[in-house]
């Protein structure tokens, strides 16, 4: 039976380090099981898991690397693995969890940890991904349990409460680098603002409007009931005022750049809201989105007549849209990433294989896989995309 044996060795990063250890591997014909290396400001890890022939003298061959890692200054650790402990290692279950702050501070990452060791999780690897200050990072987490992704991030909830830290969780999988649609809603998500409220400032029903949509918005409203009853409000309203909301609509901060990087590398994008086509489709058109769905005011005469024409996009048909859209497009949902605030996104967030809560009421962070708040572009890191990947790729898009 082949022998598995795993060595690490750590010290100064030199050159020839990794070229004189597979040198004795490869003399005693090793075959390489795992491979891992970090470097941080030249302090090396290296490990190898590495299978060898029964006939095989292992002392000798640990010997030889004993003395390679001493030629290079660097300390040396072994340890055989039985079958047993290999299947085992190869049976976990692994998930990547993405934290994002303002500030990674050392209590923030000893309150995450703490509660990933509570629930039986070991992390296996840490890695950064911005550039400058320390703001986001990403483990890879193991265990051999059934927990499941939305139920740990749901235990890091309070961390993302305590500490300020955004936490994301995904199984990781092939299909967490191969996301293919991003579907996103409008109001508070791709834009700052309730489209609905500043029509209503409009109109001199503002106050009124505004508590509506915050209770439809927690889920204490059917929102057909709710959307029906602040569009009344707005009859007679002359309908040119419509344009003049929208000139005053202001972008998600990280907006721009989110799309602009998923088209880069080949992604479709979608805004699908319970707000108004008006202004989806003049969303659509700026940021080049390839769909948009929204509800329809109803115009006669130049004003709205205070009802919605057609069917109500509420938040079964946001979820029916995001699968129509995977369809299309050929794309399975678990390659689908939809993000959005609201009650009315919930099932939209449930259906697609990565569910963002963005600027969230706390319900809907309490069952999306993840909580961003701040820049929409945050969404990029949790695609495992790197602030210098992200800078390359708008560099390229403003140069081409």
């Amino acid at each position: 039976m082949s022998q598995h044996i795993l060595i690490t060795v750590r010290g100064h990063d030199t050159p020839g380090i990794t070229r004189d250890l597979t040198a004795v591997l490869a003399r005693y014909d090793a075959v390489l099981v795992d491979v891992e290396q970090v470097v941080i400001h030249n302090l090396l890890i290296l490990a190898f898991l590495f299978e060898v022939a029964p006939r095989v003298d292992t002392a000798g061959v640990l010997e030889e690397l004993r003395q390679v890692a001493h030629a290079h200054e660097l300390v040396f650790e072994s340890k055989q693995l039985t079958l047993e402990e290999h299947k085992r290692h190869r049976q976990r279950h692994r998930y990547v969890v993405t934290l994002m702050g303002a500030n990674m501070t050392a209590a923030a990452m000893q309150g995450v940890a703490g509660v990933i060791a509570s629930a039986g999780v070991n992390i296996e690897k840490i890695q950064r991904l911005t550039e400058g200050a320390l703001t986001t990072v990403e483990l890879v987490v193991s265990n051999w349990s059934e927990i499941e992704p939305r139920q740990l991030k749901g235990m890091l909830l309070e961390a993302n409460e305590r500490f300020g830290i955004d936490v994301a969780v995904q199984r990781e999988s092939i299909f967490r680098r191969s996301k293919r649609l991003v579907v996103m809603d409008m109001d508070s998500t791709l834009i700052t603002c309730e489209v609905i409220d500043e029509l209503a400032a409009a109109a001199g029903k503002k106050e009124q409007v505004s508590a509506i949509t915050e209770r439809a918005m927690r889920g204490e409203l059917d929102f057909k009931a709710s959307l029906r009853e602040r569009v009344s409000t707005l009859k007679g309203l002359p309908a040119d005022v419509l344009a003049q909301v929208a000139a005053g609509i202001s972008l998600t901060p990280g907006a721009e750049t989110l799309v602009s990087v998923l088209h880069r590398l080949g992604y479709t994008t979608a805004v699908i809201s319970g707000g108004f086509r008006f202004f989806t489709d003049g969303i659509q058109k700026r940021l080049d989105l390839d769909y948009a769905f929204a509800n329809e005011l109803e115009i006669e005469g130049g004003r709205l007549t205070g009802n919605v024409r057609g069917r109500i996009i509420d938040a079964d048909v946001k979820a029916e849209l995001l699968e129509d859209i995977a369809r299309r497009e050929g794309i399975g949902l678990d390659q689908v990433i939809a993000i959005g605030d609201g009650a009315n996104d919930l099932k939209m967030l449930s259906r697609a294989g990565l569910g963002i809560a963005f600027n969230a009421k706390r319900r809907v962070r309490e069952e999306a896989d993840g909580t961003i708040t701040g820049s929409l572009d945050s969404i990029l890191y949790l695609l495992g995309i790197n602030q210098r990947d992200i800078d390359e790729l708008t560099q390229g898009t403003a140069t081409s």
